[in-house]
């Protein structure tokens, strides 16, 4: 089906307009406020855009970057911030609508799996939380409609917004990893491989150059896009951690956070001193890494407690809370679940094709979101579980769980017969 023919079905055009109605619906009836990491973002992008300084190096602030400047030109309020999401979740769905154009799948399927998307309550709700991944995963969908496309210089524009992304969460710069993963299996040629991914690498290494001037200026010495990855391992990696989340450091067993030595260090250097420390807990700690690193991925896929982030401040009842959680949870893992039997699955699929040189027969785009599916879990694994991390992997589980319900009902069809 060409996007010709999807501008002129009025299906899709109900879809994107019903799931807007109900965002809009969600932002005017839930006054959610902001705390914690939500309210840093919002109070560093009013500062921004009044003309303070843009952060400290300790976190990413690519977010609160382009909401500063949205500040900037429309004043800084809660409610500009809200309609700033809603315009970043239709363009998602827009996005994600021209992605599904590019795939091979059948009509029945496709608008299945673009209602899924739409309505997906994270994807509803999310539009009263000021956080980051919002934004982060408009980019991700643009990036990947551009890498389905047949557009000139592709790769270029991949490698833009690769540093764009990375600019709000650091670790995306593997990006261009998982690129040349792709191609490698998909084309099978390997300088081609490694030139494309090498393209997005640099050019990405371009677009945050400039923040890692500053950076490297502001502290005196090489610094990152931010120095908060330290911290993030050490509070997710000791003794004292028993699920997986966070923590306050200072609760660490002879935490280093309260010596001299690191009160008396600079931004960059404490960020060493934690992820060393972290790092030489897990060299000692083989089994217990493990066990935290699953209980991690746990708390990211299967505990849906991002409606709570949504809900705080507004009027709603503990009751309609708890309510609002139990459906969401079970939406959430309804399609969750299938998804990552279908992911590991196909992940031996995948590996079989490549022992016995068949990876012509697989799906480009199944590999391709299996493989950004491993890439968000394995920094999940290592670093820190929250249910709000994936968020910009429902695409995915949509994706994998249409599939796993079409091949469950498949055997089961075959069974009866």
């Amino acid at each position: 089906m060409q996007l010709e023919s999807l501008k002129k079905d009025i299906y899709y055009k109900v879809v994107l307009i019903t799931g807007l109605i109900a965002s809009i619906l969600w932002i005017v009836f839930v006054d959610t406020k902001p705390f914690s990491d939500f309210k840093y973002y919002y109070d560093l992008a009013v500062g921004i855009a009044n003309g303070l300084p843009w952060g400290d190096t300790y976190t990413s602030v690519g977010y609160s970057i382009v909401l500063g400047g949205i500040f900037k030109l429309f004043g800084a309020s809660m409610i500009n911030a809200k309609v700033f999401n809603l315009i970043l979740a239709f363009v998602s769905n827009i996005c994600f609508l021209l992605i599904l154009d590019k795939i091979d799948i059948n009509e029945k399927g496709r608008k299945i799996i673009f209602a899924l998307f739409v309505f997906m309550p994270n994807n509803i709700f999310y539009n009263s939380i000021l956080a980051t991944e919002i934004l982060f995963t408009t980019i991700l969908l643009i990036t990947t409609n551009i890498y389905f496309s047949n557009i000139k210089y592709k790769y270029v524009y991949i490698g833009i917004l690769t540093g764009l992304n990375t600019m709000i969460k650091p670790f995306f710069v593997v990006f261009a990893l998982a690129v040349f993963l792709v191609d490698l299996l998909k084309e099978k040629q390997l300088i081609m491989s490694i030139k494309n991914s090498l393209i997005i690498l640099i050019i990405a290494m371009t677009v945050i150059s400039p923040w890692i001037y500053r950076n490297t200026k502001l502290v005196g010495e090489p610094t990152y896009v931010s120095n908060n990855g330290g911290i993030v391992l050490y509070i997710n990696n000791n003794s004292q951690n028993d699920r997986g989340r966070w923590m306050a450091a200072s609760d660490v067993e002879n935490s280093i956070v309260i010596t001299e030595e690191y009160k008396n260090a600079n931004m960059t250097e404490k960020n060493k001193m934690l992820a060393s420390s972290a790092k030489k807990w897990i060299k000692s700690h083989p089994i217990e890494f493990m066990k935290l690193g699953f209980k991690r991925l746990f708390n990211t896929y299967f505990v849906g407690d991002d409606i709570v982030y949504s809900t705080n401040g507004s009027m709603l009842s503990d009751y309609t809370k708890s309510i609002l959680y139990s459906i969401t949870n079970n939406i959430r893992n309804i399609i969750f679940v299938p998804a990552i039997i279908y992911i590991l699955i196909y992940s031996v699929v995948i590996l079989h094709a490549v022992i016995f040189r068949k990876v012509h027969m697989l799906n480009k785009f199944r590999i391709y979101v299996i493989i950004l599916f491993y890439m968000f879990t394995s920094i999940y694994f290592i670093t820190e579980g929250q249910g709000r991390y994936a968020f910009p992997e429902i695409f995915i589980m949509v994706y994998c769980f249409y599939h796993f319900m079409s091949f469950a009902i498949l055997k089961y069809k075959e069974l009866r017969l």
